[in-house]
């Protein structure tokens, strides 16, 4: 499910077979790295909305946790936490935050969620055919880390 109201009537009707919040992390920046931070954001948008449609029923696809590429990674990971605990709170039992930038990785261990990180690939230059068969290639990878989470959780 996705973040829209029409498909929250879905979740509210089958909401204890929903447990699942996809989170992207999106970095923003405006004044260096722009093209790249934002081919970042791009890519793991698209995976995150991938994965999403794989685990339609189990997981919603929650709005993305954007911040500042020069704000702390303590700042980031309070307000992250904050989220957390929202989410928490509400009954979502796994939280997947899904990343493209390697900043993350210095905190990981201080998420106490499914962080998973994965390099950003170039799409703008791929045909439609070939994006597809990358992404497809990106899922096989996640989705048994996925369901590998909720087994042992």
């Amino acid at each position: 499910m996705r973040w829209q109201a029409a498909e929250m009537d879905t979740y509210l009707k089958e909401k204890e077979y929903v447990d699942t919040a996809i989170i992207p992390l999106i970095p923003i920046s405006w004044k260096e790295q722009v093209k790249s931070t934002v081919a970042m954001g791009e890519f793991i948008s698209i995976i995150a909305s991938e994965l999403e449609r794989q685990f339609q029923g189990r997981a919603v696809l929650f709005p993305a946790f954007t911040y500042l590429k020069s704000e702390s990674n303590e700042t980031r990971l309070e307000r992250l936490q904050s989220w957390t605990k929202e989410l928490t709170d509400g009954g979502v039992q796994h939280l997947v935050f899904m990343t493209s930038d390697g900043e993350w990785k210095l905190i990981e261990s201080q998420v106490n969620e499914l962080l998973i990180w994965l390099p950003t690939l170039p799409l703008e230059h791929m045909d439609a055919s070939h994006k597809r068969e990358v992404m497809n290639e990106q899922l096989k990878q996640l989705v048994p880390i996925l369901t590998n989470k909720w087994q042992y959780r």
